[in-house]
């Protein structure tokens, strides 16, 4: 037999409404109510302020390390603003815009920063999932949410993030392959920001896009300017209103940039040219978007600096609050109260030695 050419004929679109210098696409603009775009725009800042002040707590050793969001909060707030409350986010760890608007509080934050796992501890009520440190272990989770949606016949909706390095992961493949055989509801949102820490796009993929990788799993995917939070929120409510409606899973990958390190434990400088960062800093979300409410008369530059000032005192009550708050924390002998229902001889044998250890420490500062 002859050979043959199979035609597939799926494109892959992308999608920019407002561009770095401003300018926008009116016949794309999507219609949000001006609360709507204040609250967004509200929640970006104080998400932008909020890493800024942990960085700085972080270099005075008051917290961990952590990984910085600046630059990738359109991508955060764009995608999660169209999803209900009664649906489903389930975020890798550089989310945090997206879990502040779906409510997270900063002193949770704050807490968990310093490695207490209490602040993993989701209420009852929650349909957030915790951050998740091991790349791509988040998606069969999010798969596994969005199967349970669809048995049970309810119409939430399943959104899971991941960035570029996530793609070259087992777990990628398996939970887009079973999402679209099964046709179930869940959207993934690739942060494309260009570095899998060290590791550039190019040494992850041959692919010109990571959009395009939903073609070969029979869904649709597309392509935004992620520093464009209508283009992402555009993509986003098209995708989640497919999956509410019986039509399955989505691919958007946000093209975006992480403007500062991928922890405060490595050194961007060592594989990324100061004119790259720079480059991608004139594509700033944020002045952006300002600069968009501020042109339609949404906001004016007296409210961005009153805003500026309330979000500085939000976020110093807030780092107070959790600072109070890890002092009842504090308690090392907590560390065995969830290895076992009970604990064998050798683990009990090391609980007694340290609680003998504390006590005699102890007692030494006493005396001090």
């Amino acid at each position: 037999m002859p050979r043959k050419n199979i035609d597939i004929t799926e494109k892959v679109e992308f999608l920019s409404i407002l561009n770095e210098r401003g300018e926008l696409d009116a016949s794309l603009e999507p219609e949000i109510e001006a609360a709507e775009l204040l609250r967004l725009y509200r929640c970006m800042l104080l998400a932008r302020r909020f890493d800024e002040r942990q960085l700085d707590l972080q270099r005075q050793g008051r917290i961990g390390t952590f990984p910085p969001i600046q630059g990738q909060e359109a991508a955060h707030l764009g995608a999660v603003a169209p999803l209900r409350p009664s649906d489903w986010m389930v975020p890798s760890f550089r989310e945090l815009a997206a879990e502040m608007w779906r409510g997270r509080s900063l002193e949770n934050v704050i807490i968990a920063n310093n490695g207490f796992e209490q602040a993993g501890a989701m209420p009852e009520s929650s349909r957030n999932l915790p951050m998740a440190v091991p790349v791509a272990s988040q998606i069969p989770h999010a798969v596994g949410l969005a199967w349970a949606a669809k048995y049970r016949k309810t119409d939430e909706v399943v959104m899971t993030f991941f960035g570029d390095g996530a793609t070259s992961e087992g777990d990628f493949h398996e939970g887009l392959n079973f999402a679209a055989v099964y046709q179930i509801p869940v959207v993934f949102v690739c942060q494309n920001n260009h570095w899998a820490i060290s590791v550039p796009l190019s040494q992850q993929t041959r692919s010109k896009t990571l959009a395009q990788k939903a073609v070969a799993y029979g869904m649709p995917g597309m392509q935004v300017d992620g520093n464009d939070i209508l283009a992402v929120y555009t993509a986003a409510r098209e995708a989640i209103e497919r999956a509410r409606g019986g039509g399955g899973p989505s691919l958007i990958e946000c093209v975006t940039y992480r403007l500062t390190m991928h922890t405060t434990a490595d050194d961007p400088k060592r594989y990324r040219t100061d004119e790259e960062v720079q480059r991608w800093r004139r594509r700033d979300p944020l002045p952006r978007f300002e600069r968009y409410l501020i042109n339609k008369g949404v906001l004016t530059e007296d409210h961005v600096r009153v805003l500026d000032s309330e979000i500085a005192q939000e976020i110093q009550i807030a780092v107070g609050r959790a600072e109070e708050q890890m002092q009842t924390l504090r308690d090392p002998m907590a560390i065995f109260d969830h290895l076992y229902a009970d604990l064998p001889p050798y683990t009990n044998a090391q609980k007694q030695m340290l609680a003998e250890e504390l006590d005699l420490d102890g007692k030494e500062r006493a005396h001090g």
